[in-house]
């Protein structure tokens, strides 16, 4: 079983029941609905429809992932056709009578020295040469180029007055509420507290949501630490990040950001042109294939494909090249166990729950059982599990149908639903014949079973438990 998570992006590619289908075939395990490019309430309501849908089709439980847009700063859409950049020349910025109008009004506060601002991905840059006035910069053009509407801009070296989170998000944050869906998304996140205004809406609503912080800002690298402590799971997102700092920085804090998230038992996404030229093309490059792999031995928890999937015109052959890569390094990590770097998680508090862990994953390693059996209330075992990267097969078995769509993200953590039971070995007797029938333990073979006693009580688990089946072999 492929423990690596695969996160496919929803659009115009990808947004019909038949895809949707395939591509939960092929192996997306979440599906991440991107708030920038949906305009109407309706349309996420009925991408939500039809993965729900397609799970019942396919039998096969995923996730959904709602991705805020956070104050992502644009070119305005009211400008022309496009503005044309000469190389040398001066340029002011910001809202009003400019040359470039923003859509959003910004409030410059400090510059420094080597402050700058890049539109679309970089493509155009400007060295700021002062700040005329709260909001607005006088630049300078250092290439050619043409700005169209609604382009991407980062100000990189500027610090910015701006809010964590915009009308628009508070709109969909509430529309994800209503769905209920998996995960949910912060994007240019800056510092932990950042998540306070999602959290009184959680408490507010009744419900809460595992959220998500995207790093893609140099304050977020600043505050890392906090913010990793402070949110559900990260999210690297390599675009922005590699636009507002240096190119050659991106795979030195992917690796920093990875290692962080695993030492604090946080579950981290690798995103961003993972396969970008799958976006035309069936077959990707050998780099990509290498950068693909690279994360997986960094240990991220999952990898997601963007346009690859949501515009792309083969975004089923991207979600089936990418499980490809992921199974094969898998299998080479598995067999060569001794030589790859586990980050052991540092838990805040040791309890009776992250030491069974500890001991199912090292005498899962001892006497190499294919699967470790986690009967689970809250998903909470199962995470804790899947911070020690145990070369066995992590199954959680949950009556919580919920729970099978948030633990689709945990790396190794494959989530089945049964009904609720009275006694262990009622529960033990299920995790069996659920596991001969999914062909992932043989007769004679033993697994390791979880469970808690009183059964039913969450946060209870108490035992552990070598277990095996009878039949041949014993």
């Amino acid at each position: 079983m492929r423990k690596t998570k695969i996160i496919a992006t929803l659009g115009p590619s990808s947004s019909d029941k038949i895809t949707i289908c395939k591509l939960i075939d092929s192996g997306v395990n979440i599906f991440r609905i991107n708030m920038s490019h949906v305009s109407k309430d309706s349309d996420v309501e009925d991408l939500v429809s039809l993965i729900r849908d397609c799970e019942v089709e396919t039998e096969i439980r995923v996730g959904i992932l709602i991705d805020l847009c956070g104050p992502k700063i644009r070119v305005a859409k009211e400008i022309p056709n496009s503005i044309e950049i000469v190389k040398d020349k001066l340029y002011s910025l910001g809202i009003g009578d400019v040359q470039i109008p923003l859509g959003l009004k910004i409030k410059f506060n400090k510059l420094n020295s080597d402050s700058s601002v890049k539109i679309d991905d970089g493509k155009i840059s400007f060295k700021v040469e002062q700040k005329k006035d709260d909001y607005t910069l006088i630049l300078k053009a250092l290439n050619h180029g043409t700005i169209l509407p609604a382009k991407g801009v980062n100000f990189p070296g500027v610090e910015l007055d701006i809010p964590p989170i915009t009308k628009k998000d508070l709109n969909d944050l509430h529309l994800a509420i209503k769905l209920d869906v998996d995960w949910i998304a912060l994007s240019f996140v800056r510092q932990a507290r950042d998540r306070d205004i999602v959290d009184d809406i959680f408490i507010k609503s009744g419900k809460k949501i595992p959220l998500l912080a995207k790093i893609e800002k140099p304050e977020a690298i600043q505050n890392l630490r906090f913010i990793v402590e402070a949110f559900d799971g990260i999210l690297v997102a390599r675009g922005d990040l590699g636009v507002e700092m240096s190119l050659e920085q991106v795979p030195i804090l992917q690796k920093r950001i990875i290692a962080m998230c695993n030492k604090k038992g946080k579950p981290v996404i690798t995103a961003t042109q993972m396969l970008e030229s799958m976006v035309e093309n069936p077959t990707p490059t050998r780099a990509e294939v290498g950068d693909i792999a690279s994360a997986i031995y960094d240990g991220t928890d999952a990898i997601m494909l963007s346009g690859e999937t949501a515009s792309g015109a083969f975004p089923v052959e991207s979600v089936e090249t990418m499980a490809s890569i992921a199974i094969n390094v898998e299998r080479e990590i598995s067999r060569t166990a001794e030589n790859f770097q586990r980050h052991i998680p540092q838990f805040k508090k040791v309890t009776i729950v992250t030491s069974i862990c500890h001991a199912a994953f090292e005498i899962s390693e001892d006497i190499s059982t294919p699967v470790i059996a986690v009967m689970t209330e809250t998903g909470s075992t199962a995470k804790h599990l899947s911070n020690f990267r145990p070369n066995a097969s992590i199954v959680a078995v949950s009556p919580n149908k919920r729970l099978c769509g948030e633990l689709s993200l945990y790396w190794g953590v494959n989530t089945f639903f049964i009904k609720q039971k009275s006694t262990i070995d009622e529960m033990l007797k299920d995790a069996e014949e659920l596991l001969l029938n999914e062909g992932l333990v043989r007769k004679g073979q033993k697994f390791i079973f979880t469970a808690g006693v009183p059964v039913g009580v969450s946060g209870s688990t108490n035992l552990l438990k070598v277990h095996q089946v009878e039949g041949e072999g014993q």
